[in-house]
């Protein structure tokens, strides 16, 4: 602006118009002094409406940063500062899902008439179709000062509510960022994939029996050599097999410590090996579960205060229970190592995993009914070393040339019946398995035998839980755009074992040489899914 004024002034008096009147009276001084305070008059004027733009222009700046940036897009919606230092974003993610099951039993405790209703011939409940809400996930995230942030994600899906997520971080370097409160386990690969960037309806046996789920504590975490090498360490309350913990305080102030380290060092590259990553996780604890535990006078939430899992199917059909007086006695160590590969519309993940964890049978407690009871101590001589592991591959391939990674899928065209898009199409495949100590179901003798707290008695009962579980998933993911997908998911499930010998009455326990045994029968299930997230 002052550019222009002063070059407009300039321009009248070198071109003379402003100085044609007086110069027929040059001769005159007193005229031509006017005419020279008239001239500098007017360059003031000029300087002064020069100046006042410059303060418009910088006022208007000022405005500009100072005023908040409202957003809104296929990420969510944000509202922050300017300099981007502060901001607030709402996120969300919706799962309607639909099972079908073609073959297959719901649970497998309590298989008598007087407690689980009349059973089939073979001694179970038939597993029921169900439609159900997976997850819903509104979410609160944002920072201030531009380190430090936060997340709070309640579920409301599963018939009540809780928090999901609940954290407070800092984000101190790239290299350094602390987070504190309830969050995702470190340990598993496939655990830190989003909920609405599954390539599967159900994570596999690795993800959702054997590595933690949520935990509650303290994790440092960093990337380091250009992203090439991620690290992450936490100390936290520690959580049953693919345990989800609550965010009350812990009984017993036992803490369980994890760490991961996973590296991509192709990840820059043009190599074919881009996108390649691999690393191993573990946690370490020595925890002692809640001993006066019943399972008729405890909720269900009590009941993992044992520090003692179940395993399901990925129908989420139980197949594995620990009796009532099992219980978490010592040491419980996991470990995984896990792999990743994306290149072009190809990728694929794989993870093992294995739990050693310390066991004993309890007695006493209080009785069934309610009442006093008796103290609860550990029974002599029923202490083992139970190890368990499960492994799982999945593939995956976009048939409509998108690339793809760990995260969502952005498709080409979105689909739009009048514009003629069909969205990006998925297939995926993949084959999963968990496998159970031996001992779990042999007493301190080596025989089989029954659920019960003494020292001839087990920890379970091969003829109600199956050692061995194996999965294959065939499916089919159409993303009708970023936010919208359509999954739908084959899974036919073998077991080992968990089913009473055909003609024997219910309430027949496993014999010592374990020959009152068969394999459950199979289970199909038919998953379908319908999800919105931003």
């Amino acid at each position: 602006m002052q550019f222009k004024y002063t070059k407009f002034a300039s321009a009248l008096l070198a071109t003379g118009l402003l100085s044609l009147p007086y110069a027929a009276n040059a001769n005159d001084s007193t005229e031509l002094e006017e005419l020279r305070n008239l001239v500098q008059e007017l360059s003031q004027q000029v300087k002064v409406l020069a100046r006042k733009g410059e303060i418009n222009e910088e006022t208007a700046a000022a405005e500009k940063k100072a005023a908040p940036v409202v957003k809104a897009g296929t990420g969510g919606f944000s509202f922050g500062s300017a300099d981007g230092k502060n901001e607030v974003k709402i996120r969300g993610l919706l799962q309607a899902d639909h099972r079908h099951f073609s073959e297959g039993a719901n649970d497998v405790r309590g298989r008598t008439n007087e407690r689980a209703g009349i059973l089939d011939a073979n001694g179970f409940h038939d597993a029921e179709d169900s439609s159900l809400l997976r997850r819903v996930r509104p979410t609160i995230e944002g920072k201030v000062a531009g380190k430090y942030g936060f997340r709070f994600t309640p579920e409301f899906a599963g018939g009540s509510a809780s928090a999901v997520d609940a954290y407070v971080e800092a984000n101190l370097s790239p290299e350094f960022k602390i987070r504190a409160g309830k969050q995702k386990s470190i340990v598993g690969l496939e655990r830190l994939q989003g909920g609405g960037d599954l390539k599967f309806i159900e994570r596999s046996y690795v993800t959702n029996a054997i590595l933690p789920n949520r935990d509650l504590g303290i994790t440092v975490s960093g990337d380091l050599f250009g992203n090439k090498l991620n690290y992450g360490v936490g100390i936290v309350n520690g959580v049953a097999d693919g345990g989800n913990i609550s965010t009350g305080t812990e009984y017993n102030g036992e803490r369980e410590y994890t760490a991961r380290i996973f590296a991509t060092p192709f990840i820059d590259s043009d190599s074919a090996l881009a996108g390649l990553g691999f690393g191993i996780g573990g946690t370490w604890t020595d925890y002692t579960g809640e001993k006066n535990l019943n399972f008729t006078d405890t909720s269900a939430a009590d009941a993992t205060r044992n520090g003692l899992p179940s395993y399901v199917t990925e129908g989420q059909q139980t197949f594995f229970r620990y009796t009532s007086n099992a219980i978490a006695d010592g040491k419980r160590v996991r470990w995984s190592p896990q792999a990743n590969y994306y290149n072009g519309p190809f990728g694929v993940i794989a993870e093992y995993a294995k739990v050693s964890q310390d066991v004993s049978l309890s007695s006493g407690g209080s009785p069934a009914a309610g009442g006093a009871g008796t103290p609860t101590v550990i029974t002599p001589g029923t202490h083992k070393n139970l190890k368990h592991d499960a492994w799982g591959v999945g593939v995956s391939y976009l048939l409509t040339g998108e690339d793809a990674s760990f995260k969502g899928v952005k498709p080409k065209q979105d689909f739009d019946l009048d514009k003629g898009g069909w969205g990006a199409w998925e297939l995926v495949a993949r084959y999963s398995e968990i496998n159970l100590d031996e001992d779990t179901f042999k007493n301190a003798a080596g025989q089989y035998g029954a659920e019960g707290s003494g020292i001839s008695n087990t920890f379970s009962d091969l003829t109600k839980s199956a050692k061995s579980a194996e999965t294959w998933t065939l499916g089919v993911n159409w993303y009708l755009n970023t936010n919208a997908k359509l999954s739908l998911n084959y899974a036919r499930t073998t077991f080992d074992g968990g089913a009473l010998a055909k003609g024997l009455a219910q309430t027949t326990n496993n014999n010592a040489s374990g020959s009152n045994v068969r394999d459950r029968d199979d289970e199909e299930a038919i998953l379908a899914r319908f999800q919105v997230a931003f």
